[in-house]
């Protein structure tokens, strides 16, 4: 019997993205093909400049393609108009920053609350609830009600996470999450993504460190707007060997 491909959960066909310039057109993104799959772990690597972000702003919505098609759980992206975007978004995925975008002047929990009221969850206390035990899940229950600047640069990141997560998001999309963390709390940032995943979750992590991608199923890798790399990943300790590990108990 032959097996039945799995159709991808993400599906960019045929992305090219250029920009103008006074001296011509500069090509950010050169005719991508590529296929994410459910509750897969990919890590894009590649030197600045290599179109690492422009695919994420490709893949969010953030950006509209110059050509090509944009698939998302069967739903063409890159038709939607902006509203449609943007309502598509906040239901679907959750972002996280290298910078975290954390409000300095709201607490911890109430960053983590703040997406659930822009999409309309009015009740405060099911809201504190829900953000509560999302900041527990990534060891932040005790900085709940601090605000960002009383905390580690690991610990807001760790809250910009469950911020993402606050509306149970199927898809997580990170750009250079751990850029400016240190080894202990970048490694802490990675479990969390990896244990997302083993609950279902799509990831995608932009990232410059290769040691980090390796922890991935899966490391594509660009260069010059191309895909010049696409490998699953074999390290001791990716995602791909912690799931065989578990099976084989």
């Amino acid at each position: 019997m032959t097996a039945r491909k799995k159709t991808a959960y993400i599906s960019l066909q045929h992305i090219t993205k250029n920009f103008p310039l006074s001296s011509g057109v500069f090509t950010a993104l050169d005719d991508i093909n590529i296929d994410f799959q459910s509750s897969e772990f990919t890590c894009v690597v590649g030197r600045s400049g290599s179109g690492k972000s422009t695919l994420m702003n490709m893949i969010t919505g953030i950006d509209k393609p110059t050509s090509g098609k944009i698939i998302v759980a069967g739903k063409p992206i890159q038709d939607f108009s902006e509203n449609e975007r943007a309502l598509w978004r906040g239901m679907n995925l959750g972002i996280v920053f290298q910078f975290y975008q954390l409000i300095p002047v709201l607490s911890l929990l109430e960053n983590v609350m703040l997406p659930m009221q822009i999409l309309g969850g009015q009740d405060l206390k099911k809201n504190e609830e829900k953000a509560l035990k999302l900041l527990t899940a990534v060891n932040l229950q005790e900085q709940a009600y601090q605000r960002p600047e009383r905390v580690s640069g690991g610990q807001q990141q760790c809250a910009a996470i469950a911020r993402a997560l606050a509306n149970d998001p199927p898809i997580i999309i990170a750009d250079e999450p751990t850029g400016n963390l240190g080894s202990d709390d970048a490694a802490m940032v990675l479990g969390i993504f990896v244990q997302l995943v083993r609950e279902g979750k799509t990831v995608v992590m932009v990232t410059h460190d290769n040691d980090l991608a390796q922890q991935a199923h899966r490391i594509i890798q660009l260069s010059d707007g191309k895909v010049v790399g696409d490998m699953i990943s074999t390290h001791k300790g990716s995602a791909n060997t912690a799931g065989k590990a578990r099976h084989e108990k």
